[in-house]
Parts: C-alpha cells; structure tokens; sequence
C-alpha cells in the first residue's frame, strides 16, 4: 500500500523520541510508493486504570517488547512507549518501527491492521485501538 495525499504530522514528546512527520497508509497511489531508506511507524494505543498503569508499563517494558525482539522479524527496529495520564484512566500508545509494510505483515499476520495484543495484557486493559495504524516515516 502507499500513502494518502493528505498527512498528518505526529509529534511526541519523549526522552529518546524525535520530531517526525507521518503519511497515514489509506489508499494506493504510484507517486506516493515506500521510498528506500524510509520506515513505517505501526501505532496502537490502549488505556488501563490507574491502578493498572505500573503493571501495563513494566508488562510492556520487561515481557511484550523484549518479546518482539526476540521473534527477529526481519526489518523490525524497535518501538517507543508513550504514557499519558488521562484523569480517570492512563493512555498508552505503542509505536514500532518497521522497514516496509513486508515486515509488518510478518509480525502482524495477513491483516495488518489487527492489533496483536499479548493475552496477559487484556486483562489490565480497559479498551482499545480496533485496529493499528501505519504511517511512512518521512522525516
């Protein structure tokens, strides 16, 4: 898939991130095809309780993104974690770097889209993103 005209610019705040643009992947046009060099950002978030939050982060921290890392997915670079307090429940949103939507299908299956969601982690989640989002890295 290649990216939309329009996009829209993320920007994150965080101690290891940095300022980047992001085209959403919606529809195929030939100008807009994945350039060499670029990377696509898959996004999720998800919200637990509060009281939940510590248990979520260090899952993620200590068990689901170590994990990942593990399968050696060719193209996988990584992922962020952004954490925010949202009055009565705490927003989590996930970010993993890919060489090509090739590489996200090979972590995420045939639909890319669907969210891949570790089975302890339902459990502290109070709702989630339906699907992922991919977007080319641009900047």
């Amino acid at each position: 898939m290649a990216a939309t005209r329009s996009w829209e610019c993320k920007v994150f705040s965080h101690a290891h991130a940095r300022i980047r643009g992001f085209f959403s992947f919606e529809q195929k046009h030939e100008y807009e095809q994945e350039q060499e060099n670029e990377m696509i950002a898959r996004i999720w978030h998800g919200w637990t309780k509060p009281q939940d939050a510590k248990a979520y982060e260090e899952m993620l921290r200590d068990e689901i993104f170590p994990g990942i890392a593990r399968q050696n997915i060719e193209g996988y670079h990584g992922a962020e974690l952004f954490i925010r307090d949202d009055g009565d429940e705490v927003e989590f949103l996930t970010l993993l770097r890919f060489d090509s939507m090739k590489a996200v299908k090979e972590f995420a299956g045939e639909n890319q889209s669907k969210p891949v969601i570790h089975p302890n982690a339902e459990a502290l989640l109070t709702r989630m993103d339906e699907r992922s989002r991919h977007y080319r890295i641009v900047i």
